[in-house]
Formats: structure tokens, C-alpha cells, sequence
């Protein structure tokens, strides 16, 4: 028993002297003192060159970002940042809000809002967001920020993860409204296919299990399951369609494998018509991706990737294809978004590609040919391009020269587009 009282009273001391450091570490001034700001400038010229009757395209534009990320207190941490789009020179340009019409379109508008300000909680099992916040789920297929286009796409509402296990990740979000490319604002030109805020309530389920992996803990088998109930009352899927029928709810199950140098990616998924939709949809995604990494020295770091995606389509009434309204879409199906709208026959991507480092910077190309998922109609192929190389002597600042091409078959008319962009990052 003497002895016990000793022991007791030495793990009390430990406990409370454990306790006082472990309060003096979360000092609430850790928001501010440990915060950090942010600001982003990115510059870009675009030109747009199309086979029809409309002026060509050079829009110039400048995003500015600013804001302030705190420190953590308890878990507890804050963001704020603000975006502001500004054209340079003549508004040679449609940007979908300056009635500029005879123009092919740049959909970068000018204006400023606030694109994050939310509550964050971390723990050890999970996380979660409470306000705007930026949401990328996977590799942006179907739920992305959009962070090509100079206002990011962002959404309002909550977000968590939670991971009980190792290897697990489960999430879900719930959202009630988007703040789409073409804000922040609308006006006298925009339509019903490209409102600044996508109003509705919709649901995103994404749960991830890494099965397997190598001996250094690096993922050699990842599972992903997902079921995206997709409420948008105040967008149409055409000029000509009903709003709200790009509702939709979308199960899907994504397998990505690593073998040796290999990767390989499948996936399938479902869609159905949700909330509201006054349109019957039933239509299917497949995707087929090989992919592999060259280590030896001669070719170091250069990596090449085949696919093949289909996004099917429907013989109506109406377009009634696969969609993906909250997508990255310029990330897929070629860097001349002519399919931002699955056309109602669906789309076929055969595609192949590589990135490789060059002169301390990154060159990528692709080549993709096009095809209508029903029926025998080709639409075509394209080309892209692009090198970004940091600028020497400037930390933080990083230079772009892109390039896309599409030659037209019996679909859309022929596009080409270059970007030349600077963009600097604190």
C-alpha cells in the first residue's frame, strides 16, 4: 500500500504536468501567430480561333487571390480568401457576361466574391468543414473545383471525412449551393444554362478502402465506391431543356492498381434521373486506363497513359447522356472543351498521351479521337500540348504555354486555342 500511494501520487504529478503543457501548446493565439496569408496572381492570354462565323477570340485577364489561413487550436482552424477577376485591354471576347456575342467564348468574368470562408475541425479519426469551401473528389470526374478557369468553382455547405480504420476513408458532403465558373454574378446576358450560383440540395457519397500495398506503404490496390445525388434546380442540360434536368444521382465503383511500373485504372458507373428531373435518364460510364512510368536513367520520369472513356448516350426525347455538371471537364475529353455538354449520343474517348520533365520544366501531349457512343457518327480528334517551366530568379512564379486543337469530323467545326500564362503563388 506505501507503495502505491507513491506511484499514484507520481502519475498525478505526470498527469497534470502533461495536461499543463498540453494546454499551453494550444494557446488560442495558435490561430493567429501560427496562420498563414495567402495570395496568388495568375495572368493568362487566351486565344480562340473557330471554323465558323464567329470573331475570333484574345481575352486577356488577371486573378488575384488573397486570404488568410489560421493556425489550429484544439482541432479547431479557419479560411478566408478572396478571388477578383479583372480583363486587361479590349473585351474581344464572349465571357458568357459582357454581351460581347459575336465573339467565340472565354468564360472568365470579370468580378470579385469570396471563393472560401469556411470552420475546419481535424482529428486523428477524420475531419470536418462548415461554409464555401473547395471540394475535389477523387480525380475530378464527376465532383471538381474547376481551378482551370480564373473563377474556381466552389461550394456551400459541409463536408467530413471520417477514417476508422487504416486504409479507410468514408465521406460525405451536403451542399446547397455552387458557385460556378461564370459568376460571381448573373446578368442581363447569361441563361439557364450557366448561372453563377446552382441552387438545390445535393448529396455526396465517396467510400475508399486501399486494400493493398508494397513494402515501402505505397497503395498497390484502391477500391473507391461513390453515390452522388445531385439536386440543380436552376440549370438545364440545353437552352432548350427543362431546368432541373441535369438532377441526377450517380453510383459508380473506381478500381486503381499499381503493378511494378504499371498502373491500371477501371471503372463503372450509373445514371439515373433525381430530385426533381423531368427527364428519364439511364445511362452509363465506363473508363479502361493503362498507365506506365519509366525509372531507368535514359528516360527517368516520363510517363505514358492510354484510355478509353465512354459516356453513353440515349435516343431521347431530349439529351438525355451521361453528365457530369460539377466535373473538372477540362481536365477530360481534350483541353478545347467541346464536350463540356455530353452530346445525346454519348461520347467515346480513345486517348493517349505522356508528361516527361524537360529542361526543368514539364511537357505534356495528347492525342484523342472522338466518337458518338450510338450510332456511327465520328466527331472527330484533337491534339494538346502544353510546357510549364518555373521562372528563374522568381520564386514562386511559374510559366505555361498551352495548346489544343480539334480537327472536326461530323460534329462541332474546328477549334484551336493557345494559352500563354504567368502565374505567382506566396
Amino acid at each position: 500500500m506505501s507503495m502505491i500511494k507513491p506511484t499514484l501520487m507520481s502519475l498525478a504529478v505526470a498527469t497534470a504536468t502533461f495536461s499543463h503543457a498540453a494546454f499551453a501548446a494550444e494557446d488560442f493565439s495558435n490561430l493567429f501567430t501560427q496562420g498563414k496569408a495567402i495570395f496568388d496572381a495568375r495572368y493568362r492570354y487566351e486565344h480562340v480561333d473557330q471554323d465558323n462565323a464567329l470573331k475570333h477570340a484574345n481575352a486577356q485577364t488577371l486573378r488575384t487571390r488573397a486570404g488568410f489561413q489560421s493556425g489550429k487550436w484544439y482541432g479547431l482552424s479557419a479560411l478566408i480568401e478572396a478571388d477578383n477577376v479583372s480583363r486587361i485591354g479590349d473585351a474581344a471576347y464572349n465571357s458568357t457576361r459582357n454581351g460581347q456575342s459575336d465573339y467565340s467564348v472565354v468564360a472568365d468574368p470579370d468580378g470579385s466574391e469570396v471563393n472560401q470562408a469556411l470552420l475546419r475541425y481535424d482529428h486523428k479519426y477524420g475531419s470536418a468543414v462548415l461554409g464555401r469551401q473547395r471540394i475535389n473528389l477523387d480525380n475530378q470526374r464527376f465532383v471538381g473545383g474547376v481551378a482551370w478557369r480564373q473563377n474556381e468553382q466552389t461550394y456551400d455547405g459541409a463536408f467530413g471525412q471520417l477514417k476508422p480504420i487504416t486504409g479507410l476513408t468514408l465521406t460525405y458532403s451536403y451542399i446547397d449551393n455552387i458557385n460556378s465558373i461564370f459568376g460571381p454574378g448573373n446578368g442581363r446576358y447569361d441563361n439557364k444554362t450557366n448561372p453563377a450560383n446552382i441552387k438545390g440540395h445535393s448529396h455526396l457519397f465517396n467510400a475508399q478502402y486501399v486494400l493493398l500495398r508494397d513494402f515501402r506503404g505505397a497503395p498497390q490496390l484502391t477500391m473507391t465506391g461513390y453515390s452522388y445525388l445531385l439536386g440543380l434546380d436552376n440549370i438545364a442540360v440545353s437552352g432548350a431543356a427543362a431546368l432541373g434536368s441535369l438532377s441526377s444521382r450517380t453510383n459508380g465503383l473506381r478500381a486503381n492498381a499499381a503493378i511494378g511500373d504499371f498502373s491500371v485504372v477501371a471503372e463503372y458507373a450509373q445514371q439515373e434521373d433525381y430530385a426533381d428531373n423531368p427527364q428519364k435518364l439511364d445511362s452509363d460510364y465506363y473508363l479502361a486506363e493503362l498507365g506506365y512510368m519509366f525509372k531507368g536513367d535514359a528516360l527517368k520520369g516520363v510517363a505514358l497513359k492510354a484510355g478509353y472513356e465512354v459516356l453513353g448516350g440515349d435516343d431521347g426525347p431530349g439529351n438525355r447522356a451521361f453528365q457530369t455538371p460539377l466535373a473538372t471537364k477540362h481536365a477530360f475529353q481534350g483541353w478545347a472543351d467541346i464536350f463540356l455538354t455530353t452530346p445525346a449520343a454519348g461520347v467515346e474517348d480513345a486517348y493517349v498521351g505522356f508528361t516527361a520533365p524537360l529542361l526543368g520544366g514539364s511537357l505534356q501531349a495528347w492525342y484523342h479521337d472522338f466518337d458518338a457512343e450510338q450510332g456511327n457518327t465520328s466527331y472527330g480528334d484533337e491534339i494538346d500540348l502544353s510546357y510549364g517551366h518555373p521562372i528563374p530568379g522568381v520564386p514562386g512564379l511559374v510559366g505555361l504555354v498551352k495548346y489544343a486543337s480539334y480537327d472536326a469530323d461530323d460534329f462541332a467545326v474546328d477549334t484551336d486555342k493557345l494559352w500563354l500564362q504567368l502565374q505567382y503563388s506566396y
